[in-house]
């Protein structure tokens, strides 16, 4: 069965026939991408401020999981990195692409310039003295049981906040069956694996799910949107030179 190649909306004309290659290329392995992964996206180009081609992905008719319209998530991000990799070989053109669900990505920001190390080194203003206060009278021994229980249940909760272990869901069977399966396979294999981009209760789930399962130990590891669930294989194996990436990767491949 053919995979449908996904459509470029019709933009301004490219200035000069190198831009136009570049374009087609970026569509072709685009297409090829998303065809694979089952999410065909209509693909809307324009020239950035910045010098960098922004694209548009609109997905018909459902973004992938853990994808936002105007939202940054990992998934874009990945494909973002795949795409630069694959466009940014010895020899050829080189021109960032910057990815967006559903809307143009935000320009990338530019490093500013430090200050002179003059201005860097200029000596803070010295803050007036304050005048000498009298010591605040030590707390009543009621009172300060009062606030040692009251910082005692703030400390639980503020560690009980992002544990996935500490949350009740119930039970998925599909998602159990295949992150037990995954389990086994870094077990068995020695690789290491991880998946991001997924809610606080599905992580507890996979938590969960994976108890009993022998030679990995699977953690929940990272803050914010970066949280993610690893599988650490007991017995690591090395990783086959021929599946090893080229080692041409540049300082400006950066999100």
């Amino acid at each position: 069965m053919s995979e449908q190649v996904p459509q470029q909306t019709p933009s301004a004309p490219a200035s000069g026939d190198s831009s136009g290659e570049f374009r087609g290329r970026v569509e072709k392995l685009l297409g090829d991408i998303l065809g694979l992964m089952g999410f065909p996206a209509r693909l809307d180009m324009k020239d950035a401020a910045d010098g960098s081609l922004s694209v548009a992905l609109h997905f018909e008719p459902t973004p992938p999981p853990g994808v936002e319209v105007g939202r940054r998530s990992q998934v874009v991000d990945s494909l973002q990195f795949l795409l630069n990799k694959m466009l940014h070989r010895p020899g050829a053109e080189r021109r960032w692409v910057m990815l967006g669900a559903g809307v143009h990505p935000e320009p990338r920001q530019r490093r500013e310039p430090q200050a002179p190390a003059a201005q860097a080194a200029a000596p803070a203003p010295a803050a007036p003295r304050a005048a000498a206060q009298p010591a605040a009278p030590a707390p009543a021994k009621g009172g300060q049981k009062g606030a040692q229980a009251q910082a005692a249940k703030a400390a639980p909760a503020a560690k009980a906040e992002g544990d996935e272990r500490s949350v009740t869901v119930d039970e998925d069977a599909a998602l159990k069956a295949a992150v037990r399966q995954l389990a086994e396979k870094s077990a068995g294999l020695g690789r290491f694996y991880a998946i991001a981009a997924m809610k606080l209760e599905d992580r507890a789930r996979v938590l969960t799910s994976v108890e009993g399962v022998g030679g990995v130990k699977v953690t929940a590891e990272g803050e914010g949107r970066n949280r993610r669930v690893v599988f650490t294989p007991d017995k690591p194996a090395p990783l086959p030179k021929r599946s090893l990436l080229p080692d041409d990767d540049e300082d400006d491949f950066d999100a």
